[in-house]
């Protein structure tokens, strides 16, 4: 379908940006997720502002012992940056994990992230690495928790006239594990379950873990929090996970809220699930 008429402009500056914003226009980044929605005619912006643009909002950078990524970084970026490999892996392996090419190539993480589809693969990547958003407006500037800004599906603690300007991930200690896992809608590459674990361990023991589900039927959610059985994730096994390579799978069948566990050798996520008729949530963590 085409989309209804509507103006376009294309700022110099973030503060023209913000200016048009705070005048009631709408923001424009990659256009992976609004343009699809304007050709439906489930969005009918009246004023595009156009942030792709702005030379100010693409970056990767490190500075007082975090990473910044600016908002209208793409996924492609993020995904083949050597600084977000070496020093943040588990966001560089997520970007790689985004739909595809094209998408990879236009896509920003600012705008998926202001986004909050439930089904994207950013929102679990960055409360496991207990991120922040750097949010700015016209007269305002603010930092917000991944945690706190993903309120619901598409709801977030963006205000009408911000943005989020940058997204600030920590700088992995030695000692830390990561991973992200999908399993992948085979036409749009959306994450029917996309999962997010990370693990830091002191003297062979798990000091802290974090682990976020990414459901295609709901929003983010902490899996510790997720089901009411006798495991939790660290009880489940990410302590005791030597020798390599062996990983650890947490499976939960939808039709039961009950938690299985099970340590295996293989690869093959595929293999590892057939059992399981409706399989809503894995976790995976590999040292």
């Amino acid at each position: 379908m085409i989309p209804q008429k509507f103006e376009y402009t294309a700022p110099k500056t973030l503060d023209e940006a913000l200016l048009l914003l705070a005048a009631g226009a709408k923001p424009l980044a990659g256009g992976m997720s609004l343009i699809p929605m304007m050709k439906l005619r489930l969005a009918a912006p009246e004023h595009l502002v156009d942030l792709g643009k702005l030379k100010d909002l693409n970056y990767i950078r490190e500075a007082d012992g975090a990473l910044h990524i600016g908002a209208t970084t793409t996924h492609s970026e993020i995904e083949s940056s050597p600084i977000l490999r070496k020093k943040c892996p588990l966001l560089a392996e997520t970007a790689a994990a985004i739909g595809d090419v094209q998408v990879r190539n236009m896509g920003t993480i600012g705008g998926s992230v202001a986004h909050a589809d439930p089904a994207a693969d950013y929102p679990a990547a960055l409360q496991a690495l207990e991120a922040k958003l750097a949010l700015k407006g016209a007269k305002s500037d603010r930092i917000v928790a991944a945690a706190d800004f993903f309120v619901d599906a598409f709801t977030t603690a963006l205000q009408p006239n911000e943005i989020i300007r940058e997204v600030i991930v920590p700088v992995e200690a030695a000692g830390t594990g990561t991973s992200y896992q999908k399993m992948f809608h085979p036409a749009s590459g959306f994450a029917i379950v996309g999962i997010a674990a990370r693990v830091r361990k002191k003297d062979g023991v798990a000091v802290s873990s974090q682990c976020w589900l990414a459901i295609f039927i709901g929003c983010v959610f902490s899996a510790s929090a997720a089901y009411a059985c006798k495991y939790n994730v660290r009880d489940v096994g990410f302590v005791d996970l030597e020798p390599t390579p062996y990983k650890l799978y947490c499976l939960a069948d939808r039709d039961t809220p009950k938690v299985a566990a099970s340590l295996f050798e293989s690869e093959d996520l595929q293999s590892a699930v057939r059992s399981f008729s409706q399989p809503i949530g894995l976790i995976a963590l590999r040292n």
